[in-house]
């Protein structure tokens, strides 16, 4: 069984807002939205559940408040997989199927394919080990990170002047597939004003 990542088109200014929002009604579609994920969720959960760890609702709950998160550093893991579901609610999700499962270093090996096509501005492995929103507990599993729409932008520059130089080098066909996969994202990050990419790896 491998690891996975879940990959969202969204305006990571906005979502990084919902962190601490306070908003009743959002937190009121997730419920009517997410009703049965969060019961799969708590059912799955229910040794930890029994052992202190807060329910799916009332990590997303904490989130939405900004706290309070708890002491125990073991359920951290349950705050991010609700802002990984306000993530969902809120972005579009983008096709990953280079990387959904994978196993290993891919997501180093994939970032040495890109940093090969001249894209350094934006990383795979951020997704592992980049930070959730502060103030956030940090939690691995799920590993989060983003791309700003900045960054998306400067990516796809930077590879545009390496096609422009007719200088692509040799790759792996595998990486060439996951490459072209993170270069669609950024091309639909870069249509939209303030849209960036947030992925979380499981």
């Amino acid at each position: 069984m491998g690891s996975s990542l879940s990959v969202y088109l969204l305006d990571v200014a906005a979502t990084r807002a919902l962190v601490g929002s306070r908003d009743e009604q959002l937190l009121e579609v997730v419920r009517d939205r997410f009703g049965d994920d969060l019961a799969r969720d708590d059912d799955w959960f229910r040794s930890e559940i029994e052992d202190g760890a807060p329910t799916a609702y009332e990590a997303l709950r904490a989130v939405v408040h900004g706290g309070p998160f708890g002491e125990d550093k073991r359920y951290a893991f349950q705050y991010g997989y609700a802002y990984q579901r306000l993530c969902s609610l809120t972005g579009s999700f983008l096709a990953n199927s280079s990387f959904t499962p994978h196993r290993g270093d891919w997501l180093s090996v994939v970032d040495e394919g890109l940093t090969a096509l001249g894209i350094t501005a934006v990383s795979v492995a951020a997704f592992e080990y980049g930070d959730l929103p502060a103030p956030l507990p940090w939690s691995y599993p799920p590993g989060c990170g983003e791309w700003t729409h900045e960054q998306c932008l400067r990516a796809l520059e930077q590879f545009e002047a390496t096609k422009a130089k007719g200088s692509t080098p040799p790759l792996d066909p595998e990486v060439v597939e996951a490459a072209t996969q993170c270069v669609g994202w950024l091309r639909h990050a870069a249509s939209r004003s303030g849209f960036g990419v947030i992925g979380f790896k499981f």
